[in-house]
């Protein structure tokens, strides 16, 4: 059994030590790093490089003012190995067909890109799986580097939907991110994606507007429930309700599939009310339940990363059962008042 290089205590490493790889929770077990009992395995190894982040977003646990753990990202825990011992247990995970993905999330931190670029291509050499990193870039020339030592993706999460939220939440520039994202699509296409976040206080409208925008520029989408944590300073916020959550799944849904366009909805007070289309359209198009999977790149599932294993559930993490699908339309339906 490989053996995590911290205690449980998350002691500082000595100075000149190797910088550890965390893991969340779940990927250390399919790994074989950590035991835990999984009902629901991660299909991606979900990886996190650097220390407490420059970055300052509101709801972030690794925020620099955050006081939550610091092996703590949104409600998963994050115990850290050595990389050579992570490596070796993707590749044999990637084998086994137990992992099909890996995706590195980089904190803002003294050396984290160079840091980035060694974890990506060690992994690369031997891991047998897509890589995804998500971390914060100033140039066309950072993502470039990290694709070209083996990332498959480069997300630039915007997050917040709108300039205003982004402003109170994140800080920094939302024009400077739009163009840098914009330009990055342009140079690299298919090969950037970024998350946004429901329930920030944006529009249903206002973030599914964006997301048909970034779909049509072929930015890949990882949508998330808000989750409030402790120890940040939206800790006391409130989750999205579960009925707009699930209006805005379906929303992007039907715009990644084809099946229509934020233009034929209709809305009210930002509310989605209308997709266009008649109940039993609606009915057909989601049969199975793929919409309220979770939202991102492929093989990415994200066990309980926004909820409980006891509920409610935002984002399932396997395919649904047939009367969760049937439950989950006719919710969502009624919601729509058809």
């Amino acid at each position: 059994m490989l053996r995590p290089v911290l205690d449980s205590d998350n002691s500082v490493l000595p100075a000149g030590a190797e910088p550890l790889w965390r893991v969340s929770t779940g990927s250390a077990a399919v790994l074989g790093l950590r035991p835990a009992a999984l009902d629901a395995p991660p299909t991606t190894a979900y990886l996190m490089l650097g220390e407490r982040c420059s970055a300052d977003c509101a709801f972030c646990a690794q925020a620099r003012t955050s006081d939550a753990r610091a092996d703590q990202l949104s409600r998963v825990n994050w115990p850290a190995f050595s990389p050579d011992e992570t490596v070796q247990a993707i590749a044999a995970a990637a084998e086994r067909g137990d992992i099909r993905r890996a995706c590195f999330q980089v904190t803002q931190s003294p050396g984290s890109h160079r840091m980035a670029q060694q974890a990506v291509a060690a992994l690369a050499q031997v891991g047998g799986v897509p890589i995804c990193v998500s971390i914060g870039v100033s140039d066309l020339q950072e993502i470039e580097a990290l694709l070209s030592v083996g990332a498959q993706r480069v997300t630039i999460a915007l997050d917040a939907a709108t300039p205003e939220l982004h402003a109170r939440i994140k800080g920094g520039s939302w024009e400077r991110s739009w163009r840098l994202l914009r330009a990055a699509a342009g140079h690299f296409p298919g090969q950037i994606a970024t998350h946004l976040i429901a329930g920030l206080g944006e529009t249903e409208e206002e973030l599914l507007n964006l997301a048909q925008t970034l779909l049509r520029m072929r930015v890949h989408i990882g949508l998330f429930a808000f989750t409030p944590v402790p120890g940040t300073h939206l800790a006391d916020g409130q989750a999205p309700g579960l009925e707009s959550y699930r209006r805005v799944q379906a929303g992007l849904w039907l715009l990644k599939e084809g099946l229509s366009v934020v233009d034929a909805w209709l809305f009210s007070g930002g509310r989605l009310m209308d997709y266009g289309a008649t109940g039993d359209a609606l009915a057909v198009w989601l049969a199975g339940g793929e919409a309220f999977r979770t939202a991102g790149c492929l093989d990415c599932n994200r066990p309980y990363y926004n909820e409980r294993p006891s509920g409610p559930m935002y984002n399932y993490p396997r395919p649904l059962m047939a009367q969760e699908a049937d439950r989950e339309i006719a919710c969502l339906l009624h919601s729509l008042e058809m």
